[in-house]
């Protein structure tokens, strides 16, 4: 077991390591203008800056996390820290944009971090502090994410577009002498290897996939090329998932992730993440939308920023409160109490969108949501795997919430952009329809959370006796 001292030096290591791929998540979008202008690039050109990234961290993330299940976590972890590192320093020296794009793919090989970081904590967490551990870090990747949108503009400012990827290489340095000094290197290993068929066919249906959510807008979403490639990806999902569920020894257990213990988990990150990025991605526009076109509330970047204050608090303070909270309230619970939040909070905009003061409120609740159902669904994934499969579960899971923010912002890009007028500024009525939707999305997150839960709850709540509720369970449940 894990020393209280040794697990809270660890814990730090971890969590500064987390806050310098967090601060990437959105450092780049603020000054995507100023590189264009620099590199003299098409805006269909520069988008592949964050593209890149998400392509990266897609296929990264669950291959990056079986790695860790099979050769060890600490290991796996301080060598993605490295590349970030090298990521940050291919981006500060940029001579043009195919350099920079390389930076990204490097710093985006970072997203297996996340779902590294979670494994980690329950290696070298004791058993009951581990709740608030993945809660307190939840927080740090939303408190990161938050400031690299609002500290972009005068970092860029003051550095130039290119130094403003110094701050995540130092925080990144510090993140792996920690590791380095406090974080043992135990833990379960699985045994096997990696299935380097299904990887292929998993990176393969994932591009496909992440390019047209990323670009359909701009291509057009009934292209042939943007059907082509959305055919495409559901025709490599269908033969990865054959491949996976005949091998012996699967990339992903698909009969683990598919699971009445986690599936539900998965499909609440899948709706969350489009739900999040839906209304969070879009609020600033939303702000900033000029007082002319009869209905915006004109804010320039700076006061935008200050509206979206109470929502980072909100997320922040939740997260490192969910180990508290998660004692005396069932993890899904939290997780579907963090949906419907998020939905009520949203729906609340779409009623009340013209005061300013009501639309930061409700951002602040809807801050406290997403805290709430990222801790309790990271820590329900943890829970409900084996030990030696934690890495690629929680990869999974982190994967399915980026597909799902992908998801989310081309959903709401659509109906937000389609509603705009002869100006360029869309109407109210798009952002509406888009919340409405993103609303929903929160709402049967929740839905499914509730109804359907691990035989083991709902053989109890039925009255079986022990024995029977036990025997109840599925064999990936009482692994855990």
């Amino acid at each position: 077991m894990p020393t209280t001292t040794g697990s809270r030096a660890a814990f730090i290591a971890i969590a500064v390591s987390v806050a310098s791929l967090a601060l990437l998540q959105n450092l780049v979008i603020p000054v995507i203008p100023l590189i264009r202008d620099d590199f003299g690039a098409s805006a269909d050109a520069v988008s592949w800056t964050m593209t890149a990234w998400l392509i990266a961290a897609a296929i990264a993330t669950p291959l990056l996390g079986k790695l860790g299940d099979l050769r060890g976590r600490r290991a796996t972890f301080l060598a993605v820290l490295v590349v970030v590192a090298v990521g940050d320093i291919v981006a500060m020296a940029a001579t043009n944009l195919t350099v920079l794009i390389v930076g990204r793919v490097l710093q985006g090989i970072g997203g297996a971090l996340f779902a590294l970081a979670f494994s980690l904590l329950r290696d070298v967490m004791p058993r009951e502090r581990l709740t608030g551990s993945i809660g307190a870090v939840s927080a740090v990747i939303g408190i990161g994410g938050a400031a690299g949108s609002v500290l972009a503009g005068p970092l860029a400012e003051a550095l130039s577009w290119r130094g403003i990827f110094s701050v995540p290489l130092v925080v990144a340095g510090v993140g792996i002498l920690l590791t380095l000094l406090f974080v043992p290197a135990n833990g379960q290993r699985a045994a096997g290897r990696v299935n380097l068929v299904s990887a292929a066919l998993l990176s393969g249906w994932l591009v496909a996939l992440l390019v047209p959510l990323s670009s359909g807008a701009r291509w057009g979403w009934a292209s042939p090329l943007t059907i082509g490639l959305f055919a495409l990806a559901a025709v490599l999902l269908a033969v990865w998932a054959i491949v996976e569920l005949r091998s012996d020894d699967p990339l992903v257990d698909l009969r683990l992730v598919a699971g009445r213990a986690v599936w539900p988990i998965n499909a609440a990150s899948l709706l969350i993440g489009a739900a999040a990025f839906g209304f969070w991605g879009y609020l600033p526009q939303y702000l900033e939308t000029p007082g002319s076109s009869g209905w915006g509330l004109g804010l320039d970047i700076q006061s935008a920023g200050l509206a979206l204050l109470p929502l980072l608090v909100g997320m922040s303070g939740i997260g490192f409160a969910a180990g508290a909270l998660a004692r005396v309230i069932p993890l899904r619970a939290l997780l579907a109490a963090g949906a419907l939040l998020m939905g009520g909070s949203v729906a609340f905009v779409v009623l009340d969108g013209r005061d300013l003061v009501a639309v930061a409120l409700a951002g602040g609740v809807f801050g406290i949501g997403i805290g709430l159902a990222y801790a309790a669904a990271a820590s329900l994934v943890v829970e409900s795997v084996p030990a030696d499969r934690t890495g690629v579960a929680t990869g999974v899971n982190a994967n399915l919430r980026t597909i799902g923010s992908a998801t989310g912002s081309a959903l709401t890009s659509v109906l937000v952009f389609g509603s705009a007028g002869a100006d360029g500024v869309p109407a109210q009525s798009g952002y509406q329809a888009a919340w409405i939707a993103v609303a929903g999305f929160a709402v049967l997150a929740a839905l499914i959370v509730i109804a359907v839960r691990p035989r083991r709850e709902a053989a109890a709540s039925a009255g079986l006796a022990d024995s029977e509720a036990a025997a109840a369970v599925e064999p990936a449940f009482d692994a855990a």
